[in-house]
């Protein structure tokens, strides 16, 4: 089974090849571009690359948020376009989930946050199940301000810290939680499209497929045009 991984939720984004456990291809960049711009082209390139039609792809997987509301909306349209024009199936990804398999088997629980403007960060907390051999979600998707998520997380001996909320708050959590915290390397520091091909097979191997007529990006609170209306 060959799986397409689509990432947009914040300004890394990119693309994966993934055919049953192997990675084929990965294209991620992190620039002022917007993902509308780079995103298609990128694509392309990889799937040139690799020699991989789309009609050889089986899944598509896209990260469905929470994070940018303009580039969720940018990666859900984009995967729901391929799977209209080539008839393919459509996995929605939990963002903040796909990024924690990024530190699979981890010993301490894993905390992805993103910037979420108005001075809160999108977060979630995960602890690896070694029985089942999967994440579960021991704090769930929530919009809090940092001095709330130094709460959540001083209930924990160490918990390891990624995304670009981590990296913006990384002198006020390294003060207030001390020891506690573990700061991912910036290799990892960045959800990845790869990820999000990875937990999207598993979803599709147990029949995890989301209609795309249906299908919508989950943006945790409303957007700031939505509340403007209101």
């Amino acid at each position: 089974m060959i799986t397409l991984g689509i990432e947009t939720s914040t300004m890394t984004g990119g693309a994966a090849l993934l055919e049953d456990n192997r990675l084929v291809a990965e294209s991620i960049l992190n620039v002022k571009a917007t993902h509308s711009e780079r995103l298609l082209p990128g694509l392309d390139r990889m799937l040139r690359d690799s020699g991989v039609e789309i009609s050889d792809v089986d899944v598509v997987a896209v990260s469905s948020g929470p994070g940018s509301f303009t580039g969720l909306r940018v990666g859900m349209s984009m995967a729901k376009g391929l799977v209209f024009a080539s008839h393919r199936r459509l996995v929605c990804v939990p963002t903040l989930e796909a990024f924690a398999w990024r530190f699979p088997a981890s010993r301490h629980p894993v905390c992805p946050l993103f910037d979420a403007r108005k001075q809160e960060l999108y977060g979630a907390v995960f602890v690896w199940n070694e029985a089942c051999g999967i994440f579960e979600r021991v704090v769930p998707e929530r919009a809090l301000a940092p001095g709330q998520w130094i709460e959540q997380l001083k209930t924990f001996d160490k918990v390891i810290l990624a995304g670009e909320g981590a990296r913006l708050q990384m002198e006020y959590f390294a003060a207030a939680l001390g020891k506690r915290a573990i700061f991912a390397p910036a290799h990892v520091m960045a959800p990845s499209a790869a990820a999000v091909a990875f937990v999207g097979a598993g979803l599709a191997r147990r029949g995890a497929f989301t209609d795309p007529v249906a299908a919508i990006p989950f943006y945790l609170r409303k957007s700031e045009a939505e509340l403007k209306r209101k």
